[in-house]
């Protein structure tokens, strides 16, 4: 990246962590994936039980290998040949998960956290439950503030999301959203974090480069 751009994204993100210790949210930076294992195993132990979102950035940054070394008790969603049923059970018992571990659709300069779900569980587990959360973003989720978040939502997140879990939505169709009616449609539960009552309990890591959606 040229270094001018990177100053610039650098003081973006040095505005993102400072808001979030004012809303009593923890933020860290980290230049890349192999820095991203690295805090994480120093923000999680051995033994304890995690649980996460569906996150693509999970994946991308090899958390998920992380999770299924053998070192916790991973209550795996991505697990192969699930049933509706265990992965019910799975949502529910990561209200009791030391660490929850996703991504974010949005985080607002303001450190505010923006997300929005199909059926709940994600946002959930980040508002209530779990001992900590661990939230990791690119710093392409990073915006000016909530009118953005939305704006992003709209126009990146929502329709590719979308096309990603092969939805039969008007935004796979036209790549933005249409705020529809359809049977399909994954933007149902809007929620804006914003301040915190339990200090440090949610833990944003930053990572300097584009992830997920």
């Amino acid at each position: 990246m040229d270094k001018n751009l990177l100053w610039n994204v650098e003081k973006k993100v040095e505005r993102t962590i400072e808001n979030l210790k004012k809303n009593n949210m923890e933020g860290f930076y980290v230049e890349n994936e192999s820095e991203l294992i690295e805090k994480i195993k120093q923000l999680i132990s051995e033994n304890s039980t995690i649980s996460v979102g569906g996150s693509m950035t999970l994946f991308e940054t090899g958390v998920i290998d992380l999770l299924r070394s053998g070192k916790y008790n991973f209550l795996d969603r991505y697990e192969s040949n699930l049933t509706p049923q265990d992965s019910k059970k799975i949502f529910r018992e990561t209200f009791f998960a030391d660490t929850y571990i996703s991504s974010t659709n949005a985080l607002t300069e303001q450190g505010e956290l923006f997300n929005v779900d199909g059926t709940g569980n994600r946002v959930a587990s980040m508002i209530f439950g779990p001992e900590q959360v661990i939230i990791i973003a690119g710093v392409n989720k990073i915006v000016k503030d909530l009118k953005e978040a939305e704006e992003r939502l709209k126009r990146i997140a929502s329709p590719t999301n979308a096309k990603r879990l092969n939805k039969n939505t008007p935004c796979v169709k036209l790549g933005y959203c249409m705020d529809c009616n359809s049977e399909d449609r994954i933007c149902c539960d809007y929620v804006v974090m914003k301040k915190q009552r339990i200090k440090g309990r949610i833990k944003v890591i930053i990572v300097g480069k584009e992830l997920g959606y």
